[in-house]
């Protein structure tokens, strides 16, 4: 019996499933913050590292800065891939991608509360099954987190800038069907795919959404929107769990 005729997706999931979610703060044993996220098969190392020095531009500004970058190891997947700082440069896809975990993580900062400091939020790929960039987001929440917990503790800062959760999915439309939380089968199969960034408050800090074949609408366009909400209400609640809210 095949996937289509029992509703089931190849995963064996049903439409609103997310893949199995695990989180493990603080992972990495020398980073101020770290959670390891696995969504299914895909594995990503999240860290927060702290410097007391911002760049340049935000200098004297009284106000800190966080960003990020991205990279998957060589056997991400199934072929071995080229290591970037091999070829001398960053792919396209590389910073557009470390980009948007700098601007997510941004939006839910109270940057003022943390003085001219910078965090780093370094988001290694282990493993990649599709939604890389989304549990990057979604681990690197935590990370940050736990870092700011360790300046507390430390006397550095007075109260936790983060203002809000943070959290990403990808939903799309598969086989006629809008599902949520594609891996890698999904994704490439697509007709419509998206990433869906959003806060815990209920905002919206960025969609990514594309037809891959004929165009949607807007009531699908609602329809995945839902099943993002529905979707990061689980890996909020996770994410609380795993910084001990």
């Amino acid at each position: 019996m095949s996937a289509a005729s029992t509703g089931l997706r190849p995963s064996g999931r049903t439409a609103d499933q997310l893949r199995d979610l695990k989180l493990e703060p603080g992972f990495a044993r020398h980073a101020e913050g770290s959670c390891l996220i696995r969504m299914g098969v895909t594995e990503v190392l999240c860290t927060a590292s702290v410097e007391g020095r911002v760049p340049p531009f935000m200098r004297g500004k009284g106000e800190g800065w966080v960003t990020a970058e991205y990279g998957m190891l060589p056997r991400a997947t199934h072929k071995r891939g080229e290591r970037e700082a091999a070829r001398g440069k960053q792919s396209g896809r590389t910073q557009e991608i470390q980009r948007l975990i700098g601007r997510s993580l941004r939006a839910v900062t109270d940057r003022a509360a943390m003085g001219e400091m910078t965090i780093t939020l370094d988001c290694d790929v282990l493993t990649a099954d599709g939604g890389t960039r989304c549990a990057a987001i979604t681990g690197a929440w935590v990370a940050l987190h736990l870092a700011f917990q360790h300046l507390m503790r430390n006397n550095i800062i007075a109260r936790n800038p983060m203002v809000d959760q943070v959290a990403a999915v990808s939903c799309g439309i598969h086989n006629g069907v809008p599902v949520l939380d594609l891996d890698y089968a999904e994704d490439s199969a697509a007709h419509t795919d998206g990433n869906f960034v959003l806060t815990g408050r209920g905002g919206i800090v960025e969609i990514q959404a594309t037809a891959e074949g004929a165009p949607f609408t807007d009531s699908e366009l609602t329809g995945l929107i839902s099943l993002a909400r529905a979707g990061t209400d689980t890996l909020f609640a996770a994410q609380r769990e795993a910084v001990g809210l």
